[in-house]
């Protein structure tokens, strides 16, 4: 059996005081939701403790799926950087970015010189996306869905290119009978419906996993656990989402915490396991949300 774990949007706290250089149209706005609102909701405690259990869970692989820092300032990445080799050896963690990792316009210059090692394909003279890691019976592929937006718009993008070279290393994986987990930050469908936080070509990278095939898609995003199913060339395609890692517990909302997917088996049988984990009321140990056991054709 292979354990992966999935984490996300953990939108690490405290942000560092931006320069004054930065604090000009989306970086602004940004700073401003911060102080008034998202510096509540992300917490440093709520993290390291969430992380504190993910850690001692000890699985084999952990994808995070985007969204480390939150207005894209110089000052964020290191941070981040040091938060991801606190979660265990480089060759076991994959990331993929988020929204607030390209706030803006440059800033995917940052995370590709800070976490870079995190985001690279198995040939590591490669960099790009999508990039694939053979890790055990699973092939992780990589999408970045992270593009510069207007203020007040989270709207993600996978572009042309990035979909077709999808399809290519979908249908090699698939040759070499791996276990193919596609992720990305934006959902391919949100149960949310919201048009400001969409992926503005989800149809087309729904339509490429429909002819291609996939055994699982892991997303971030919406900051809720979630369950979709996508239409596959044999069987529905299985899309989950966590919450954020960091989001302090409220009521009305899903627990910070990561899911454990349980894998085993081999092509035409495969098995997973998804076990939802959340930061329980006493805010120190974590419990089962819920499991879901997925056959998979």
């Amino acid at each position: 059996m292979f354990v992966l774990a999935h984490i996300s949007d953990p939108h690490l706290a405290p942000l560092p005081r931006p320069h004054w250089s930065e604090l000009i149209g989306k970086r602004a706005t940004g700073f401003v939701n911060w102080n008034r609102k998202r510096r509540l909701i992300h917490r440093a405690d709520v993290l390291a403790r969430v992380t504190a259990h993910l850690r001692a869970s000890d699985p084999d692989h952990i994808a995070v799926t985007g969204d480390l820092v939150n207005i894209s300032g110089i000052d964020e990445y290191a941070p981040a950087r040091a938060w991801l080799e606190s979660l265990g050896k480089r060759a076991r963690i994959t990331l993929v970015p988020g929204n607030h990792d390209a706030y803006v316009r440059g800033a995917d210059a940052h995370f590709r010189s800070h976490w870079g090692q995190f985001m690279r394909d198995d040939d590591i003279s490669k960099f790009g996306f999508p990039f694939v890691r053979r890790r055990g019976p699973v092939a992780l592929i990589g999408l970045s869905s992270a593009v510069p937006t207007a203020p007040f718009l989270a709207t993600g993008r996978l572009g042309r290119e990035q979909i077709g070279r999808l399809a290519e290393l979908l249908d090699e994986c698939g040759r070499q009978e791996y276990f193919r987990v596609v992720l990305v930050h934006h959902p391919p469908r949100s149960s949310l419906r919201r048009h400001f936080k969409r992926l503005l070509d989800a149809p087309r990278f729904r339509a490429v996993l429909a002819r291609h095939g996939a055994e699982l898609v892991l997303h971030g995003h919406d900051h809720v656990h979630s369950l979709t199913h996508l239409q596959g060339p044999v069987a529905p395609i299985p899309a989950v989402g966590v919450p954020s890692a960091s989001q302090a517990p409220r009521p009305g909302h899903d627990a910070p915490g990561y899911n454990l997917c349980h894998i085993e088996g081999r092509p035409g049988s495969w098995r997973c396991e998804i076990v939802a984990r959340g930061l329980g009321a006493d805010g120190e140990s974590m419990t089962e949300i819920r499991r879901t056991s997925l056959a998979l054709e």
